[in-house]
């Protein structure tokens, strides 16, 4: 039987969010996606598989995963069906103008999963469950204060031996292999790929592959393929004067129209249009 219960609050336009969250049975997130603003994600009981930037984590009770704007991710449940986590999503601009050189820190560049030592694991939880409080209250000049706890959090992070630690890469086998996969179609999207040529490389079955890989990325193999392409072009029309029809080519599609369609069912909007808006 699946249960849910959660709250959440907003503070200012979307600046800052908490979303308090405590669910029992198998749940997966519906679609992998991006956010415009930082995410913090702290787990309070349970566990979850993570996939994010094309590696698969396994996160456990009081670690903290941290994702840059744009990162997709997915998340979905383990053998472990109960879980309790808080989630929050904060803009750069809800920060104090002076503090905001604090996201260019470790381990603030890049998307991770933080094992913190189980002192500031406490210290975190804390900081988590204040944040939430005070978004509940709203007493007088609340949003100030979670500025505060936020700023606090990211400081203590910071300074955590755990920002000198790589990323903690799920230690499952099948994990792993998953991992080894995304990596693969990251090297070769601009190659023609099959499910079951992928397959064959790794020594897997295509129904198995296809299977796993849905269900601990969010995506269907051949999805996957198209979506690392898509931002693959994404970067080449922020950065370059480069023509689409060559870039449609450079990333793995046979044909600018195909390119185009599919372009426009993942971004909402034309190659044409997404260059202009990102100029």
């Amino acid at each position: 039987m699946n249960e849910m219960k959660e709250d959440k609050y907003v503070i200012g336009e979307q600046q800052f969010s908490i979303h308090h969250i405590y669910r029992t049975g198998f749940t997966v997130m519906p679609r992998p996606h991006v956010h415009d603003n930082y995410e913090l994600y702290f787990l309070l009981q349970g566990e979850r598989i993570y996939f994010m930037n094309g590696k698969v984590y396994t996160a456990r009770k009081g670690d903290l995963i941290f994702i840059l704007p744009h990162d997709l991710h997915s998340t979905a449940s383990t053998q472990l069906e109960e879980t309790e986590r808080i989630l929050i999503h904060f803009s750069p601009t809800f920060l104090p103008q002076q503090d905001h050189d604090i996201l260019d820190l470790p381990p603030y560049q890049q998307s991770a999963l933080l094992r913190l030592p189980a002192r500031e694991q406490v210290e975190v939880e804390r900081l988590f469950l204040q944040m939430n409080t005070e978004c509940r209250n709203k007493q007088p000049l609340h949003d100030r204060c979670v500025q505060h706890l936020l700023l606090e959090m990211l400081i203590l992070v910071h300074r955590s031996e755990a920002a000198e630690r790589s990323e903690l890469v799920s230690s499952h086998p099948m994990h792993q292999k998953i991992t080894e996969i995304s990596s693969f179609i990251q090297d070769h999207f601009n190659e023609p790929l099959t499910l079951e040529q992928v397959a064959a490389c790794f020594f897997i079955s295509p129904a198995y592959l296809s299977r796993i890989f849905l269900k601990l990325t969010g995506f269907h193999f051949s999805e996957y393929i198209r979506v690392v392409r898509v931002r693959a072009a994404q970067t080449r029309l922020r950065t370059t004067k480069d023509k689409i029809q060559h870039i449609a080519e450079d990333v793995g599609f046979g044909h600018a129209s195909h390119f185009n369609k599919i372009f426009k069912k993942i971004t909402g909007l034309s190659p044409l249009q997404y260059r202009k808006q990102v100029r």
